[in-house]
């Protein structure tokens, strides 16, 4: 899990998330923005839905903009290379799309004081160099509702990628979604230690389905977990993409990322002279998330449910982590009437109660 120090950024990033660092700037006529991919720009999943904001962004801004992208980017020096690089190139916003990027990222910002940089999922910055993050945990909450709603067992399984923080978020969100209709059911977790790995993911989808599971979620990137459920007869919730082409009969949703408006939104700031640094966490409220259509298998009254939970949830009248909420251990994190605060969220170190899964110590 984090360090102490690596905790302490964390509460400072959550802290200022309006909070701007930077002097303004002279304004431009072009800005060049350059993105950095962990993966090659398949047709579905992470860096698919990313470049698919880079386009959006182009189209919104038309001509004011220059976009270039770097796929398949190593982590470590490699990653660290490629950010210099694109620093000297002149390019004048640079967004790193992956946890893996943050040392790197803010190494690079360093030594290009009059470049910005933003780096996903983060919690280290500087002047000229912001966080930016999504609230996941409100569609996976609904996604949850959804699962909840269809499975006809008392178990749910997950295939999860690495212990973070944004990780665990996802997951209690999903569970709390699927307790709120079910309540007593448990959701079983298996980590593959990977973003991308169809294999293990594959075999895990299959392990929780072996085990009574009857429909997996994942926060994973491939569209092993659907195939593997479509195979089998079960149920899915997709990550990242709509991925109802691998399985039409087993995909109950998929909770999706929205991109282009938002690195439209930090385009244009640089254009304008405006950008500063802070931490973003945008929220379905503010349309940078969403659910995929829900499947055909997916009966009238759930869908109104769906939508009724997802009216409140945008209006700010229901928050996925209100009180009252129990770890695993049966400790009371968070009292009825409460609602976890954004800083504590960020640091989620702990699953709630329900889950079936062990974390490091």
């Amino acid at each position: 899990m984090l360090s102490p120090k690596a905790a302490l950024g964390a509460i400072l990033a959550a802290s200022v998330l309006t909070l701007a660092s930077t002097q303004p700037v002279a304004a431009l006529d072009r800005v060049k923005v350059a993105l950095v991919y962990f993966s090659p720009v398949f047709d579905t999943g992470w860096t698919f839905e990313h470049d698919k904001g880079r386009k959006k962004m182009e189209e919104i801004l038309g001509d004011k903009v220059e976009a270039k992208i770097v796929e398949n980017v190593a982590y470590g020096p490699d990653s660290l290379q490629v950010i210099r690089q694109l620093a000297a190139d002149g390019n004048h916003l640079i967004l790193t799309t992956s946890f893996g990027f943050m040392d790197q990222t803010l190494e690079a910002a360093e030594l290009f004081p009059d470049v910005k940089f933003m780096h996903l999922d983060g919690y280290k910055s500087r002047e000229n160099m912001a966080t930016y993050s999504l609230r996941y945990y409100e569609p996976s909450y609904l996604a949850g509702i959804v699962a909840g709603a269809m499975s006809e067992g008392d178990t749910i399984g997950y295939v999860s990628s690495f212990p973070l923080p944004a990780v665990l978020r996802i997951i209690n969100g999903f569970t709390l979604g699927a307790q709120s209709v079910k309540p007593g059911v448990k959701v079983k977790v298996i980590e593959v230690n990977s973003w991308f790995d169809p294999a293990r993911e594959r075999e895990a989808a299959d392990a929780l389905f072996a085990q009574g599971a009857d429909v997996v979620g994942q926060v994973t990137d491939s569209s092993a977990p659907t195939l593997a459920a479509e195979k089998a007869g079960k149920l899915v919730v997709g990550f990242h993409s709509d991925r109802t082409s691998f399985g039409p009969a087993s995909q109950l949703t998929a909770i999706i990322p929205i991109w282009g408006e938002f690195y439209a939104e930090m385009a244009q700031s640089v254009l304008d002279g405006t950008w500063t640094s802070q931490a973003h966490w945008r929220s379905m409220a503010q349309g940078t998330l969403g659910l995929a259509p829900l499947g055909e298998m997916v009966p009238q009254d759930v869908k109104d449910l769906v939508a009724e939970r997802t009216a409140a949830l945008v209006a700010g009248e229901l928050h996925p982590f209100a009180g009252p909420i129990r770890d695993q251990s049966g400790t009371l994190r968070v009292a009825e009437g409460e609602v976890m605060p954004d800083d504590a969220l960020y640091l989620m170190d702990w699953y709630v109660e329900g889950v079936e899964g062990k974390l490091p110590e």
